[in-house]
């Protein structure tokens, strides 16, 4: 059975930081495509990052410089590092992960920025 747990999310203020986790089991992480996604209210669902098995990352445009995915293969675990906080950046933060035929959703965790 595939879980994805995250964890990290909270309310800040902009300009500050926070560090997302997400805890994997029932896949092989280390062969997986890992990625953060996020919706806020009202919105679609978006891609926020991605990295792959062998490392290589993708980001959305809108979080460039400022955000950077990265992963602990023997925690079996991805972080989405999120600098530089925008109060539009607020959302329901998902972890992603894309495991042989499967694609798996962590519960998603709250993100608020305030101005």
């Amino acid at each position: 059975q595939v879980q994805l747990v995250e964890s990290g999310g909270g309310l800040v203020q902009a300009g500050e930081s926070l560090r997302l986790s997400c805890a994997a089991s029932g896949i092989i992480f280390s062969i997986s495509t890992m990625g953060w996604y996020r919706q806020a209210p009202g919105k679609q669902r978006e891609l926020v990052a991605t990295n792959t098995f062998r490392g290589d990352t993708n980001y959305a445009d809108s979080v460039k410089g400022r955000f950077t995915i990265s992963r602990d293969v023997a925690r079996n675990t991805v972080f989405l590092q999120m600098n530089s906080l925008k109060p539009e950046d607020t959302a329901v933060y998902s972890c992603n992960a894309r495991y042989g035929n499967g694609v798996y959703w962590g519960q998603g965790t709250q993100v608020t920025v305030s101005s």
